[in-house]
């Protein structure tokens, strides 16, 4: 983890599993996020990616950019999953990265839109964690942000 990077500091103190998990790299830009961590923490008996670890890395990078949106749109949520379903196609054998990108504009504007009538709003996303070019896990959840 970059010292300098105070989203990952603060990510740390909220969720302490990412510092066993040693995520050590979040980047947020363009309506996309990808959170990494190194395979050797997460690995399991047949020295390829846990099957847990890998799934809360998917799981933790669309939360962190459902967080980071709704904190773009100077908004305090709560920010949890409350449905998903995860496909694993392929071994990870090297470290990992979870990227997720914000569905089109007209449903983050119906996002916002709900989030302003009822102070929460679910969107639905999908995470791909790739092993040489090829997805090798997929996650499809349903995100929950409300209002504090």
């Amino acid at each position: 983890m970059s010292p300098q990077d105070p989203f990952l500091k603060w990510l740390y103190a909220q969720i302490p599993l990412t510092r066993s998990m040693q995520i050590d790299t979040c980047v947020y830009k363009e309506r996309s996020l990808t959170l990494s961590a190194p395979k050797e923490p997460n690995k399991n008996d047949k020295n390829t990616g846990f099957a847990g670890a890998t799934t809360a890395l998917a799981t933790l990078a669309g939360w962190c950019l459902i967080t980071r949106y709704t904190q773009d749109l100077n908004l305090d949520c709560d920010v949890m999953i409350v449905e998903s379903q995860v496909k694993y196609l392929a071994p990870i054998t090297q470290d990992f990265t979870a990227q997720v990108t914000l569905p089109e504009p007209e449903l983050c504007k119906q996002f916002d839109h709900q989030m302003a009538e009822k102070g929460r709003s679910r969107m639905t996303l999908e995470v791909i964690i790739t092993e040489n070019g090829c997805p090798a896990l997929t996650l499809t959840g349903s995100y929950l942000a409300r209002l504090k």
